[in-house]
């Protein structure tokens, strides 16, 4: 991998937590991010669309370890407006409030599942690639819907993670290999995304 990362990936690299290993493997020059094969793309016919789609104001907060990352938020936010729209549930997303619309909002929360990430990847360092090592991040998608006119929002929740091999270590078995960081996170985004809008349909609060 080379020390030059496109410009879309490097912001990534800042505040995702198997990040951090990407930069210490510049000392091998390996690093392989994947995106776990438990989580599918979800096809469309799987998404129940209501016969007269409602506008919604779109709220969105990424959060490491559940606390708000105001970067990453900004930088993740277009991909979830994009897993919203491509399913048609709604007619419309806002940032402000929407006009006979409901709220839909919707956190992702990083929380590292490999314990001392730091020194896993100083380790594969040191030994430029022998002990090879690899660290998952989890990740928490809450989506509430508030309906129009209704005080008790509709909640669902899905998981996914990304796995960041460094030095000699296989990647995990059935997992998407991504091209870059960037690739990752917005495979993740849209899976998970795909999960939680799906469970949503099915409920009923978008009729």
């Amino acid at each position: 991998m080379s020390a030059f990362q496109p410009a879309a990936s490097r912001p990534l690299r800042r505040f995702l937590g198997a990040a951090l290993l990407s930069c210490l493997a510049l000392l091998t020059g390996c690093a392989t991010h994947y995106v776990d094969g438990s989580v599918k793309d979800t096809p469309s016919a799987q998404f129940v669309k209501p016969a007269q789609p409602k506008p919604a104001q779109l709220l969105f907060e990424f959060q490491t370890k559940g606390t708000a990352n105001a970067r990453a938020t900004d930088h993740i936010k277009p991909m979830v407006s994009e897993a919203v729209r491509s399913t048609g549930l709604f007619s419309e997303l806002q940032d402000t409030p929407a006009a006979g619309g409901g709220v839909l909002s919707v956190t992702l929360n990083n929380v590292p599942l490999s314990d001392d990430a730091f020194s896993k990847g100083f380790v594969a360092g040191l030994t430029f690639g022998a002990a090879g090592q690899q660290v998952t991040d989890g990740y928490i998608c809450t989506v509430s819907y508030l309906p129009p006119g209704q005080s008790k929002p509709v909640v669902k929740t899905a998981r996914h993670a990304i796995h960041t091999t460094v030095g000699a270590k296989d990647g995990p078995v059935n997992a998407y290999k991504a091209s870059n960081i960037e690739d990752a996170v917005r495979t993740m985004v849209r899976q998970v995304m795909g999960v939680t809008l799906a469970d949503l349909s099915r409920d009923g609060a978008l009729r």
